[in-house]
């Protein structure tokens, strides 16, 4: 069964510091992301791009995304398979070149450590990445490698 589900983000720049982008150095790349009903997201550009390093800027977005949608995707497979996770984090890191162009990101690499409630579940529990992987929608959607580096350890409850 497919079905299509829509997505309404509002991005709004809050960094005219009075003269809009009347020069490269005078504007501030800070940005509001919004979505109706939840928390807005305070941005701005990568500090290699002039933007703020106390916000969240679209490269952190981009791989926490791959890492969050990593995560549910693997923990809803685990629940549907008999696998008790107990606890779950990731260390995900992203690598972008810049080019002439612009730039593109080369891979994000995800090193999920996961604790299961029993050692009978080790095994299952890593071979479920690899699904988790091939079904993650986000994953799906970039034309760069995502790759995982997952670990399971035994622990009844989370730490």
């Amino acid at each position: 069964m497919s079905a299509e589900h829509s997505y309404q983000v509002t991005v709004r720049w809050t960094g005219n510091t009075g003269t809009g982008t009347a020069g490269y150095r005078t504007y501030d790349r800070s940005h509001d992301v919004a979505v109706a009903g939840k928390p807005t997201i305070r941005a701005s550009a990568d500090p290699a791009f002039r933007g703020s390093p106390d916000r969240w800027n679209p490269e952190d977005l981009l791989v926490a995304s791959l890492s969050e949608c990593h995560m549910l995707t693997y923990l809803s497979l685990c629940a549907r398979n008999g696998v008790v996770v107990t606890g779950y984090q990731d260390a995900a890191t992203g690598r972008m070149r810049e080019t002439p162009e612009g730039g593109h990101f080369t891979e994000v690499v995800l090193h999920p450590v996961v604790s299961v409630a029993e050692a009978g579940m080790a095994e299952r529990a890593m071979a479920l990445h690899e699904q988790a992987h091939r079904s993650c929608f986000i994953a799906s959607s970039v034309n760069f490698p995502v790759r995982h580096e997952a670990s399971v350890q035994v622990r009844a409850t989370s730490a």
